[in-house]
C-alpha cells in the first residue's frame, strides 16, 4: 500500500476575505486570533513554506482596550539613529493620533520573523470606523473569542 501526502503548492491556494470587529476587545487576544487568520491556522492544508493565509479586514480599531490600567503604561519606541533620539509615545496618545498602528504592530510582532511576513501584512486592512471599502469581495464576519 502507497500512502502519499499531497502537498500544496502556490497556485493551489485559496484565500478568503474576513472582516473583524474589534469593538471594546483586549489588544493582545485580539491581535493573537488576527495573526492566526493571516497565517492560515484555521485552514487544514497549512504549508509551513507558503504564505496559506486569508485576507483580514479590521473594523473599529479606534475601540480597541488593554487591561489593568496599561492604556498610561504601554509606551511605543521609535530611534532616529542619532545620539539621544529616541522617540516615545503613550498609548493613549497613540490611539488619539493614528489607532490603526497599534494593531499593526501588536499583530506584526506575532507573525513569524521570515520573508513571508511582509505578503501576510500586506492582506491586513485596518479601518478605524464601523465602515470599510472591501464589500465587494463579500467578506465573512469572523467573531473574535473573548474571555469574559
Amino acid at each position: 500500500m502507497n500512502q502519499k501526502t499531497d502537498w500544496l503548492k502556490k497556485e493551489n491556494i485559496t484565500r478568503k476575505w474576513y472582516v473583524v470587529d474589534i469593538s471594546d476587545q483586549v489588544l493582545g487576544r485580539a491581535a493573537t486570533q488576527i495573526a492566526s487568520l493571516l497565517l492560515g491556522k484555521n485552514k487544514v492544508q497549512r504549508v509551513p513554506n507558503l504564505d496559506c493565509g486569508d485576507h483580514v479586514v479590521v473594523i473599529n480599531t479606534d475601540k480597541i482596550k488593554l487591561t489593568r490600567g496599561k492604556e498610561v503604561k504601554k509606551h511605543y519606541y521609535r530611534h532616529s539613529g542619532y545620539p539621544g533620539g529616541l522617540k516615545t509615545i503613550r498609548f493613549d496618545k497613540q490611539m488619539k493620533k493614528d489607532s490603526r498602528f497599534v494593531i499593526e504592530t501588536a499583530v506584526k510582532n506575532m507573525l513569524p520573523k521570515d520573508k513571508l511576513r511582509d505578503g501576510r501584512m500586506q492582506r491586513l486592512y485596518l479601518f478605524t470606523g464601523s465602515e470599510h471599502g472591501h464589500s465587494a469581495q463579500k467578506p465573512v464576519e469572523y467573531k473574535l473569542l473573548s474571555k469574559n
